[in-house]
């Protein structure tokens, strides 16, 4: 992407995200919304075991992939914001949150960054805005994310994101929203990409965001094994019809079970048919009712 900043005109695109990492869980990712089109193709980067960037204001591409790189080869989230702003004449007008493979976090804000513009780090994660109507969309973020410990990161880097639109959020409105979260092996088919939602256009997207981590949690979502249900002769009964209505009738309770689940993109929620995902359940119930 190529801006000029030699215009009156120019403003950077008004932008507020969270970079964060749970080292128990091993999950690294970031959370962001800007009054920017598509914020999610440009703005954050995450890597599995490596560490998370946000760089935004007047956006620099090239730290995201360089700063995975230096944080690949061990450098610390500090240094490794030193070192990407040092080499960059324009920092003054540019933005970046970074947490490194240990838990490590850093901020910085250039000097011409527009009004409020600042960030907050703590144990994991790195908060920070720019355009923003006051500090208190960053402060609710990073208050957000430290009252959510426990739970899966892209649930809390989802609630920092609400918390700092409800706080105030750009002064210039929303746009796009986007959460990535990596997770060495906790993508679909186990990849290491765990969440990446993007919305790129919306009145409202950090809403419509959450919505879409709904969806994600039903499709590729897990449910503890000891919370399937036991598949009872009588439920057997009432599986075998559903799939029936459905046209999934071979006798084979599995199989067809497992042929409707793939249909529906639920392929990754079966496992034979001792024992049912609740959430299987409930939407063969609807889908054969």
């Amino acid at each position: 992407m190529v801006v000029k900043r030699d215009t009156a005109a120019f403003v950077p695109p008004s932008t507020y995200s969270i970079v964060a990492c749970d080292v128990d869980r091993r999950e690294w990712g970031v959370g962001v919304q800007s009054k920017f089109l598509a914020v999610g193709a440009l703005a954050p980067w995450a890597e599995a075991e490596v560490g998370a960037v946000a760089t935004q204001a007047w956006l620099n591409v090239g730290w995201g992939a360089e700063g995975l790189r230096l944080l690949r080869e061990g450098v610390a989230a500090e240094e490794a914001v030193e070192r990407l702003t040092a080499a960059d004449p324009n920092r003054d007008q540019r933005q970046l949150g970074i947490v490194d493979g240990r838990g490590g976090s850093a901020s910085y804000t250039g000097a011409g960054c527009l009004d409020w513009a600042g960030g907050r780090t703590g144990d994991g994660f790195a908060a920070q805005g720019n355009i923003l109507l006051s500090a208190d969309t960053v402060d609710a973020m990073a208050a957000a994310f430290e009252a959510t410990r426990g739970a899966p990161l892209a649930e809390r880097l989802l609630e920092a994101l609400e918390r700092g639109q409800a706080a105030g959020g750009d002064r210039r409105g929303q746009q796009a929203a986007a959460l990535v979260v990596a997770c060495r092996g906790a993508g679909y088919g186990g990849s290491d990409v765990a969440v990446d939602l993007r919305v790129d256009d919306h009145r409202e997207p950090v809403a419509e965001l959450r919505r879409l981590y709904e969806l994600h949690q039903l499709y590729f979502g897990t449910t503890p094994i000891e919370e399937w249900v036991a598949v009872t002769a009588e439920l057997e009964r009432e599986l075998t019809e559903r799939l029936g209505s459905l046209g999934y009738a071979t006798g084979d309770l599995g199989a067809d079970l497992e042929r409707w689940a793939g249909f529906v993109n639920l392929e990754e929620r079966v496992g034979g048919a001792e024992k049912i995902d609740p959430v299987v359940l409930a939407e063969l119930r609807k889908e054969g009712s």
